[in-house]
């Protein structure tokens, strides 16, 4: 708005001092007034304002010598600079309208690349397309000392960032500037890149004000072959006898191969291993990358043993890499699982790969073992019973404690109340004893046994065991003698009648 509102200013005074000089002169020449179509077609204005400016020029210096042979007054002598003066003004800002308007900085390159530390970064290469330079000069014939002193091929102050889709700076440094962007001589800006995305909207401020913004896909490092590696669960914990998952996601760096095999190293061979595609369970050897999908996932899938081996040792980290290896170089090096490779190596065999650890922990796991869980009891009697307590988990057992839920007014004995620790496999034996008040009604009563400890700072419980106690009722002795009496003699009586009946 500044260059237009001083184009208008400027010719207005351009008008006002053709009109003065057709006056000074006292020639019958004729000028071109102002068009109101040169803010339209500024080149026409630039053609327009030129032509003044050699008119003004040529009557300055003509002014110059009547001046020196005493023809005119100072005062028209100075009339005269200020018509050149006003006039080449005019020029420049018209000159500069249309070098503004032509000003153009387009993006020749936006290479995503990774650091060796791992950051992903972007190198945008950034260039002045001007059309502005040898091209006015040959269309208007303009001279060369001036041109040159408007810098035409010259952007300055520009500035650069990267934003995504919602308009948020991502890069690093936020915004990069470049003093003087030459026609011809692109510059290149390197960023960090704090989001990691392919997609990304590059933003330019440069000269008076001019924006420019882009949305770009970003390119990838060609030169590279190799894909780059990432896993958000790089380090995880798992239990003996259960597997972990790896979500890896792989993104191809490569002007030269498209197929990559998967492998895995420094794994011991007691665990299990297998690449998978992420969704459904079809195992992965290889991959295959294409124009339209440069970034692929896989799942890493790791199991541990039952029990600790000598390879697979209870919480002492096991590291390993996973590997994306060119087909080629997968020929050359042949299998890559039959020795350790540090990481420097890979890092110098120049291959996608990233750094996994897995962390094996055990869980004790309690069972309790009873050879008797139903007791039969006279009133004022004491049910003894034992218990055994066996640790057939991957990890130690501390602090067992073995508790009884007893009827009400019942008492109880448990020894040991409390077992320090329980290795694996190991077994050890509580004893118990219940004993009902002698008040108590016959009939059948439960005590349900319930076991709890700690194994690697987690509680761990076992299996509830119910025991069945039944009190019987109490009998009358002399009842009973009386009883059996009766019968002994009714049997009795029987048979003697049988005998005496049949002797008749």
């Amino acid at each position: 708005m500044i260059v237009v509102h001083l184009r208008y200013t400027a010719k207005l005074l351009l008008t006002c001092s053709l009109l003065l000089l057709f006056t000074i002169s006292g020639l019958g020449q004729t000028y071109n007034p102002f068009n109101q179509r040169d803010d339209q077609y500024r080149l026409l204005g630039l053609k327009r304002a030129k032509q003044a400016y050699e008119v003004a020029q040529s009557e300055w210096e003509r002014q110059q010598t009547l001046f020196q042979q005493e023809h005119i007054t100072q005062r028209e002598l100075d009339a005269a600079r200020n018509i050149f003066t006003d006039a080449e003004v005019n020029y420049q800002q018209s000159l500069l309208a249309v070098l503004f308007e032509e000003q153009y900085i387009t993006i020749t390159e936006a290479v995503k690349y990774q650091d060796p530390d791992g950051s992903r970064r972007v190198r945008l290469t950034i260039a002045n397309t001007s059309g502005g330079t040898a091209e006015f000069r040959k269309l208007l014939n303009v001279d060369d000392q001036l041109f040159r002193s408007l810098q035409p091929d010259v952007i300055s102050n520009v500035y650069v960032s990267i934003l995504n889709e919602d308009n948020a700076i991502i890069s690093q440094p936020y915004e990069a500037k470049i003093d003087d962007l030459r026609h011809g001589e692109p510059r290149q800006i390197d960023f960090s890149l704090l989001q990691d995305l392919d997609e990304v909207t590059v933003f330019m401020v440069f000269a008076n004000g001019a924006q420019r913004q882009m949305k770009i896909f970003l390119q990838k490092d060609a030169s590279a072959n190799r894909v780059l590696v990432q896993s958000e669960q790089f380090s995880q914990e798992v239990e003996l006898g259960e597997s972990a998952s790896f979500d890896l996601t792989l993104e191809l760096y490569s002007g030269i191969s498209n197929t990559f095999s998967l492998e895995v190293v420094n794994l011991p061979q007691s665990i299990d291993r297998f690449f998978k595609a992420p969704i459904g369970d079809a195992r992965l050897s290889q991959l295959k990358f294409t124009e339209s999908s440069r970034t692929k996932h896989a799942t890493l899938e790791v199991s541990l043993p039952d029990r600790p081996t000598g390879d697979v040792i209870m919480d002492q980290a096991i590291p390993f890499f996973a590997l994306v290896l060119p087909r080629d170089k997968k020929e050359q090096l042949g299998s890559v699982t039959d020795r350790n490779w540090t990481e420097d190596e890979l890092r110098d065999l120049d291959v996608g790969f990233v750094r996994l650890e897995i962390l094996p922990r055990g869980k004790g796991k309690i069972l309790v073992r009873s050879p008797q869980l139903y007791h039969s009891i006279q009133p004022g009697g004491t049910v003894d019973m034992s218990v055994d307590i066996l640790n057939e988990g991957s990890n130690r057992l501390d602090n067992i404690e073995v508790r009884a839920d007893i009827p009400l007014n019942w008492d109880k004995t448990i020894l040991p109340l409390s077992i320090a620790t329980l290795g694996i496999n190991e077994e050890t034996r509580v004893s118990l004893a219940f004993t009902p008040p002698e008040d108590i009604t016959p009939g059948k009563y439960e005590v349900r046994l319930r076991t709890s400890a700690t194994s690697n700072s987690q509680p761990i419980t076992g299996l509830d065991k119910t025991v069945t106690i039944e009190v019987r009722a109490e009998t009358n002795v002399f009842v009973t003698i009386v009883i059996i009496l009766l019968v002994i003699g009714l049997v009795g009586g029987i048979v003697v009648f049988g005998i005496r009946l049949s002797r008749r």
